[in-house]
């Protein structure tokens, strides 16, 4: 066989792929799981972008021969030749007569609404059905229900990836030390997850809540002191195996520190049941926004939830545009987080060809 022939079967033999190449090859091939990604990374955007979707305040105007972005500077009615110094509603019928006239334009979100905005114009008592200006109808007290789902639904999605990342961070610390030292270190730790642990969580929720106003960044931080639990014990089993394998141990032979055999060699080979729990964990953090949301321990009445919608739902059972739909959206939701978590723990399990 001749040289050239040699180089052209190297050629065409198949590329080894890495470890990640082959996990991601395996989740692209859950089908499932690999169209949930994507169509969550879909809603994910478009509640992010929830303004371009659904704003009770238009991109752009022009008024008179005057270009204005009432989006970034909403003018004053008397800018616009009215008789009051407030912000412009742009519901008010002295604004949609002014628009009518020749020569004056708007350019509007799809959804003429915002999540806390309400048309005080409508001949329609609150909550009302479903309708053209109101593509869901509206809550109890007037607002739009299809700008109340996005925007709550933004606010519990980025709630959920900011408190799974938070409880990440901490659960692989914590976990990371426990396993890699074992000892005295991994004893004393582990006594006292288990004293933390045994803590009431709700207790403490009710008792901040009637001391500080409830935030978002209040219940950030109370429920991240409890969600690293669960996490931190499965990569202190994984540190514990890495920990006594060859190439750790060569490493430490060659004079690496600790910090350097950590990050290098012990966390890339731990980290396969952090990334498969994180949908998971995402489901969680968005079941416990909700869940305190319903029970009024959440955020603030101005901010847009999922749970206050629920508990609107309980308490005006013959307007079922409220509950239904917020129904939907949770449930969706979470299809969508355990299909893609079920997609991950199959394409990080090496016993898979």
């Amino acid at each position: 066989m001749t040289g050239s022939n040699v180089e052209a079967d190297r050629a065409a033999m198949p590329k080894p792929m890495s470890p990640n190449a082959r996990s991601w090859a395996r989740f692209k091939r859950h089908r499932l799981g690999y169209r949930s990604l994507w169509l969550f990374i879909a809603l994910l955007l478009t509640a992010t972008l929830a303004e371009l979707v659904s704003n009770d305040k238009p991109f752009v105007a022009r008024i008179d021969g005057k270009l204005m972005f009432p989006i970034v500077s909403n003018p004053s009615e008397l800018a616009l030749g009215g008789d009051f110094a407030t912000a412009t509603d742009w519901k008010d019928p002295f604004i949609t007569e002014l628009l009518a006239q020749s020569g004056n334009w708007t350019l509007a979100a799809p959804n003429p609404h915002s999540a806390n905005s309400t048309d005080y114009f409508s001949k329609l008592a609150p909550p009302s059905p479903p309708n053209a200006k109101n593509w869901l109808g509206t809550d109890d007290k007037g607002r739009d229900m299809f700008a109340r789902l996005l925007y709550g639904f933004r606010v519990s999605i980025w709630f959920a990836i900011g408190l799974t990342v938070v409880g990440t961070t901490i659960g692989i610390v914590m976990g990371a030390l426990m396993g890699y030292f074992g000892g005295r270190i991994d004893l004393t730790l582990q006594r006292l997850i288990e004293v933390w642990g045994a803590v009431p969580e709700l207790y403490l929720l009710i008792i901040f809540a009637s001391i500080f106003e409830p935030s978002l960044g209040l219940l950030l931080i109370l429920l991240s002191l409890w969600g690293w639990l669960g996490l931190s014990d499965y990569v202190r089993a994984e540190f514990l195996r890495n920990r006594s394998l060859e190439f750790v141990k060569a490493a430490r032979a060659l004079g690496l520190s600790n910090a350097q055999i950590i990050r290098r060699h012990v966390l890339p080979n731990s980290l396969t049941p952090v990334i498969t729990f994180l949908p998971f964990r995402m489901s969680a953090a968005i079941l416990a926004l909700t869940s305190l949301d319903f029970l009024g321990l959440g955020v603030p009445a101005s901010v847009p939830s999922l749970g206050e919608l629920l508990q609107q739902g309980k308490a005006n059972l013959d307007a079922w545009w409220i509950i239904l739909p917020t129904f939907a959206l949770l449930t969706v939701t979470m299809l969508l987080l355990t299909f893609i978590g079920d997609a991950l723990r199959d394409a990080f399990d090496t016993r898979k060809s």
